[in-house]
């Protein structure tokens, strides 16, 4: 009876290692296999006592018309977006297209419905992709939030699934 217990500890601590391991995995795949793109930011004010020292940033794309949906339903919080990016001639990928089907090819991001409104404002939804937060030593964090007010581009890792890492934030001059 004992050494069932005992197997059956080992076992739970065995599986939450695995998940956890499955979860760091999950979100380093787009660094390690990833295409890096460049997106401009928008800024965003960062404060917060609780999540540490931070910049939050925006993007162009993550507030997207309700009009660019061509559908018949109103898209619920949380529904899965894909929205298709493209080069310009300055280097800095843009806004192409949004679709609730994934795209077969092209450069673009998988994120979700954050909200249904913004700011009181029914006509756009506000999407999240996971890259929303770059942690960073106080100093950095303070000196990239001067940055982000003139304005700042991020670096992004993105995998052909669609699946978006943030992989570093520039000033307006590249600085890091």
């Amino acid at each position: 009876m004992n050494r069932k217990i005992t197997m059956g500890l080992v076992a739970a601590i065995a599986a939450q290692f695995f998940i956890l391991l499955g979860m760091y995995v999950k979100a380093q795949i787009p660094l390690w296999t990833g295409q890096p793109i460049l997106v401009k930011t928008v800024p965003v004010d960062p404060r917060s006592l609780f999540r540490g020292n931070y910049a939050q940033l925006s993007y162009p794309f993550s507030l997207l018309d309700k009009s660019l949906f061509n559908n018949r339903h109103a898209l619920r919080q949380g529904e899965v977006v894909y929205v298709g990016l493209q080069k310009k001639d300055s280097g800095l990928y843009d806004f192409a297209s949004v679709s609730l089907e994934k795209p077969h090819s092209g450069v673009f991001l998988k994120g979700r419905i954050a909200s249904l409104g913004v700011w009181g404002a029914t006509d756009k939804y506000r999407v999240d992709y996971g890259i929303e937060a770059y942690f960073a030593p106080k100093e950095k964090a303070l000196a990239l939030e001067e940055q982000l007010r003139i304005g700042a581009v991020a670096e992004l890792m993105v995998t052909k699934n669609g699946q978006v890492s943030l992989r570093v934030v520039r000033g307006a001059k590249g600085n890091q």
